[in-house]
Parts: structure tokens; C-alpha cells; sequence
């Protein structure tokens, strides 16, 4: 008999486990959705659901304990501006898991965990926009060197 069945073990040791479940609560609340594997976004659920219902809480403890926990400014101050002023009126189940088919490689079940009523501009953050003007002097460029 196993006792004390807290969570699962993910095959990796305890700090490489908290330095997971850290780095994927910062791209979900980053994002506002992530692909990743079934058990994984199982683990991450209740993790970020707790997040969001710490986020709601306006105090200085709470947001010192976001900080502590998600090591981001940027991150924490995203859960308690605009992530808990969504979620205002709703009790729980800030998060949603879609399963998504299995991996090429190994056959391993991947899911979509997502925020419920996400913002669709919020995966586009990192992604840069491109320009048409700085591209055509290169072309022009390129015809000259040949010449």
C-alpha cells in the first residue's frame, strides 16, 4: 500500500519536477494556452486553477506568494491584473484540458490545456510582425552584387 499519494512523480526527481510545473505555469498564463502531454497537463490543472484563485485575493501576502511561486513579475502581475479581474464571478475551472491525438515520435498522448474564455491575441506575444519595406532593399542588393 502507497501512502500519501499527493501527485504524480512524472519519472523525474523533486526539483526537476518543480522547475516543470514552474516553467509551464509561466507559459500558460504567458500564452494563455500550451500543447504538452496528457499526465503533464493533468499535473499543471490544479496548479494554475490555484494560481488564478490566489490572484483574486488583493493583498500583499498574495501577491508576494505569486511572486514566490511563478519567479516572474510579468507573469504575476498578468494573474492579478487582468487574469483574476476575468475570472471574477466564476467559482473554479479556470482551465480547460483537450485532448489532442498522440505524438509522431513516441506515441505519447498530447493535450491542450487552455484558460476558459481565453484571450486569441495572447498566443501571438513573442511572434514578430514582418515588414515588406525592409525586405526589398535586400532584393535590390543582392541584384546589385550580381551585376
Amino acid at each position: 500500500m502507497r501512502h500519501g499519494m499527493a501527485n504524480k512523480k512524472l519519472n523525474r526527481t523533486s526539483e526537476h519536477r518543480k522547475a516543470l510545473l514552474k516553467n509551464m505555469l509561466n507559459s500558460l498564463i504567458k500564452y494563455e494556452q500550451i500543447k504538452t502531454t496528457l499526465p503533464k497537463a493533468k499535473f499543471l490543472k490544479p496548479q494554475a486553477d490555484k494560481i488564478i484563485t490566489l490572484g483574486k485575493k488583493e493583498n500583499l501576502k498574495t501577491t508576494k506568494m505569486l511572486v514566490s511561486q511563478l519567479q516572474d513579475i510579468n507573469n504575476a502581475n498578468k494573474v492579478k491584473k487582468t487574469l483574476s479581474k476575468r475570472y471574477e464571478k466564476r467559482k473554479g475551472g479556470y482551465t480547460r484540458i483537450i485532448k489532442a491525438g498522440f505524438r509522431y515520435g513516441d506515441n505519447a498522448p498530447m493535450a491542450i490545456i487552455e484558460f476558459v474564455d481565453r484571450d486569441f491575441e495572447a498566443k501571438k506575444v513573442d511572434k514578430k510582425k514582418k515588414d515588406t519595406t525592409k525586405d526589398t532593399p535586400k532584393v535590390e542588393e543582392k541584384k546589385i552584387a550580381k551585376k
